[in-house]
């Protein structure tokens, strides 16, 4: 099943994510799919960037959102 998730960047302390497709049985950081978007939350203003369109393609296909993906989306 593919899952739509978090992927941890960045350096000690400064953490960086960004959200990926990725096949479930995978590791957290192991290889992913495609990459739809980032978010920030050392920032100041906790930067969220995604592709809707891209979000919504992998939705419409059965990708699982994982729940702080899906906290992060909802507004």
């Amino acid at each position: 099943m593919t899952t739509i998730r978090m992927t941890r960047m960045g350096r000690k302390k400064k953490p960086f994510y960004r959200i990926v497709v990725t096949d479930s049985r995978k590791r957290r950081d192991g290889g992913w799919i495609e990459s739809i978007g980032h978010y920030n939350p050392v920032s100041a203003e906790k930067q969220l960037v995604i592709d809707e369109e891209r979000l919504n393609y992998w939705k419409s296909v059965g990708a699982q959102m994982s729940d702080t993906v899906k906290k992060l989306t909802v507004k």
